[in-house]
């Protein structure tokens, strides 16, 4: 039999407590649970902020890209593709050039990024599932066609199959000189393409892309065989994580390897930076709402003096002594973050299901706030609050069992 564990359960849910001790208690307890529960419900919310951002991206981006360590483009020619084909797990190669241009449509011009993709490009991307308007097709009985961000169109106005104004792409010339040529004809290359469909993604991609076809960039750019990345698919029954330790090691240190979270590596650090604070921050509130454990122990310690004179005549340690109020603060905590936990859970998965609070926006992507729960969050709460309930439990646990005897007798 636990005897500490026994009387502390005795002194919780006494009839004969002190108003004030049982009010401080009750306190405590309301104060753990909604520290909890809002601690559950704001990591949660970044959890599916964070899944969020990779879904959006996951329409766009490859398992795998192969850039080069230094410089913007690299050459490809065919015993690289082969080499990179050939490996177990490769089962798809995108070349792929990106790079600046100017835009002009009429009177209005704008700098977008440019993307020229080869003939597979949609056999691993999945950007032909956010089209809004034309079609996703890059060559069409032989002329190319450009796929373009809803901001890019809306930005210039764009009217997509027009025959009569095409879009207009001019890219810097490589003269060899370090200023460009007061020459507007020397200056710029210069290409017409059609408009042939507008996808809906993120506004990062949507206000600034375009999609054309590889010979058309390869031709704008003057870029030869050069590619400034090569995107891969992974096959289903391999792990991108093995495909990618596998083309680094193949590959050397000329090229990098990133899979979908490093190719946005500065966006998904932002978001577990926030996260991180925002635990931090919900960690002190919980210690604040657990002080009110620390004053209920030490005016709990002071009415049960004499309860702990007789238990230490009857031969209890100083150790069994100090158990009992430890056990005591770990039960208001307990009830508190069980209570905070169901709540914060239940929440959550009310959000999940019916999405009871919107985003607010017609412009959203999402209907309502996105949230997600892991088992990881619940337990660095758990840990929070056992270090927290030690912490606020020690000093009143410690008093009780260093009183002296003959005083309290």
């Amino acid at each position: 039999m636990n005897v500490p564990l026994l009387i502390a359960r005795r002194y919780f849910s006494s009839k004969k407590k002190r108003n004030i001790i049982s009010i401080i208690s009750n306190i405590s307890m309301i104060g753990v649970a909604v520290g909890t529960m809002a601690l559950i419900i704001v990591l949660s919310v970044f959890n599916g902020l964070e899944d969020l951002v990779r879904s959006l991206y996951s329409k766009s981006d490859p398992d795998l890209v192969i850039s080069a360590t230094k410089g913007k483009a690299f050459e490809v020619r065919a015993p690289l593709l082969t080499k990179l084909k050939a490996t177990p797990g490769v089962s798809l190669v995108t070349e792929v050039i990106e790079d600046n241009a100017l835009l002009q449509y009429h009177d209005r011009q704008m700098v977008v990024k440019m993307k020229g993709v080869s003939e597979n490009f949609f056999a691993q991307s999945n950007i032909d599932s956010a089209l809004v308007e034309g079609d996703h097709q890059l060559m069409r009985g032989g002329e190319p066609y450009a796929l373009l961000g809803a901001g890019v169109q809306h930005e210039l106005s764009i009217a997509l199959n027009n025959r009569f104004s095409p879009l207009h792409l001019l890219y810097p010339r490589n003269t060899g000189k370090k200023a460009l040529s007061l020459n507007p004809e020397n200056a710029f290359n210069e290409q017409n393409i059609f408009a042939g469909g507008v996808f809906l993604i993120e506004q990062h991609i949507d206000d600034s892309y375009i999609f054309v076809p590889l010979e058309f960039a390869q031709s704008l750019l003057r870029y030869g065989n050069k590619r400034t990345s090569l995107e891969v698919r992974v096959g289903k029954d391999y792990s991108i994580s093995d495909v990618k330790e596998t083309l680094r090691s193949e590959l050397g240190t000329n090229f990098q390897v990133l899979d979908s979270d490093e190719q946005h590596v500065s966006l998904l650090k932002a978001i577990k930076v926030e996260k991180m604070f925002v635990f931090i921050t919900f960690a002190f509130i919980l210690l604040i709402a657990s002080l009110n454990i620390f004053f209920s122990l030490s005016m709990l310690v002071i009415d049960k003096r004499k309860d702990v004179a007789v238990l230490m005549a009857m031969g209890c340690t100083r150790v069994t002594i100090r158990n009992i109020f430890l056990y005591e603060g770990a039960i208001v905590a307990l009830v508190g973050a069980v209570t905070g936990l169901v709540l914060g859970v239940t929440i959550c998965w009310l959000q999940q299901t019916f999405g009871l609070v919107s985003m607010g926006m017609a412009t959203s992507v999402v209907d309502s706030y996105p949230v997600k729960m892991q088992f990881l969050d619940i337990i660095l709460t758990s840990i929070a609050i056992i270090v927290i309930t030690i912490t606020v439990s020690i000093r009143p646990a410690l008093a009780a069992s260093q009183q002296d005897l003959r005083e309290n007798l």
